[in-house]
């Protein structure tokens, strides 16, 4: 699919998708070039990003801080009220800034000068999660923001890497933000920012992963299920395509989750390497505020609306009585035999993806047990459970 351009608007003026002529990554941001003056234009781009969903454009000259001129690309699959949001959206800072001028020097309060990265591994129950995000965002008071890679790549370029970092640190009006998208995790300090973003993730068993992910690509799920997948027409089962060694059940398409936290170097990506797998392992421990498992999705959430309230409160309620409007599942989906399983656990691959995932469970399963107490068979959130004392010098 070609890149989105957006038309010309006023004399001289071209636009482009914020990246090198041949780069590919990011459709979040984009930027023009051209007529001059301080006033802000909307207008949707000629083609989206994916899926052939119109994005919106705003030329911000007023935000100036890290780009002199820059152009914000609000992108996605919105239906047609989501599009008028985001025009209401637009307009709202083009009036503020019209009036207050540059807000360059206002300092964010502490609790509002936040950034979550949700970097979703695909079929993780991601796209459940997030909605749950989109979902409170406005009562929270917080904004959604999807990360849309081309093609879907994991891996951004360098130059994609520090337009992201710069983006996501200085974009005040955005914050407090959640980022979510299917990338691969990125040291934020390697860029020299003051302030890093807060990663979260959830992952899954690596070959419950992998079947999901195959039936999907071929009969997609209850969440949009009008839209024709990659591999539709294939009826062969997942079983049948292990027997007969084929290229989209084979052990190496096991190997995700690694990478993703492992990051953006290119040992992460060679499949089967030992070091990758120790970095992920590091990198969930020391870089990721918290990690959870498809299978506890619920108690990943819990201890989100308890540590994180300012994004993530309502948020059990919601997972337990709502309309269930976050939930997705595949269609189509036949379980394997233990024939199957047993043939894919004998591959070194799976080996080191299930010691992984092992390794992210007993982590999500030990700050559980500090956090919660169960009582009738229901989980309850401990309350603070210290204090301070023996204060000097002594107020008078």
């Amino acid at each position: 699919m070609s890149q989105p351009r957006c038309p010309r608007s006023g004399p001289g003026a071209s636009a482009g998708l914020f990246q090198g002529p041949a780069g590919s990554a990011l459709s979040l941001f984009a930027r023009c070039f051209g007529a001059a003056g301080g006033s802000a234009f909307v207008f949707p781009c000629a083609a989206g990003p994916a899926r052939g969903q119109p994005p919106f454009c705003l030329w911000e000259t007023t935000l100036g801080a890290v780009f002199g001129k820059r152009f914000w690309l609000l992108c996605g699959e919105s239906p047609l009220e989501e599009r008028a949001i985001a025009r209401h959206e637009v307009r709202e800072i083009e009036q503020r800034h019209t009036v207050d001028g540059p807000r360059q020097d206002v300092t964010l309060d502490e609790e509002d000068d936040v950034v979550i990265i949700y970097n979703r591994v695909p079929k993780t129950a991601s796209t459940s999660f997030t909605n749950i995000a989109y979902d409170l965002c406005a009562k929270n008071k917080y904004h959604v923001l999807h990360i849309n890679t081309t093609k879907n790549n994991p891996v951004m370029s360098l130059q994609d890497q520090v337009r992201f970092v710069k983006n996501v640190t200085s974009w005040r009006e955005m914050k407090p933000g959640f980022y979510h998208g299917h990338v691969s995790y990125l040291d934020f300090a390697k860029f020299g920012v003051k302030k890093k973003p807060i990663y979260i993730n959830v992952i899954r068993d690596p070959i419950e992963r992998l079947v999901s992910y195959y039936y999907f690509l071929r009969f997609g799920d209850d969440y949009r299920p009008g839209l024709r997948r990659r591999k539709q027409g294939d009826k062969k089962t997942f079983d049948e395509c292990v027997a007969a060694g084929g290229s989209d059940c084979a052990p190496e398409k096991l190997w995700l989750q690694i990478p993703f936290f492992c990051g953006h170097s290119s040992e992460c990506w060679n499949v089967g390497s030992r070091w990758a797998l120790e970095q992920a392992k590091y990198n969930l421990i020391n870089e990721y505020f918290l990690v959870g498992v498809t299978e506890e999705l619920e108690d990943f959430i819990m201890l989100l609306e308890a540590a994180l309230p300012r994004f993530f409160r309502g948020a059990t309620e919601l997972y337990r009585t709502g309309k269930k409007s976050h939930l997705r599942k595949t269609t189509e989906k036949k379980l394997p035999t233990k024939e199957t399983i047993a043939k894919l656990q004998q591959s070194e691959i799976w080996k080191m993806e299930n010691e992984f995932y092992e390794f992210a469970l007993e982590q999500f399963q030990f700050v559980r047990a500090h956090a919660v107490r169960e009582k009738d068979g229901e989980l309850y959130i401990l309350a603070q459970n210290f204090f301070y004392e023996k204060i000097y010098p002594k107020s008078n």
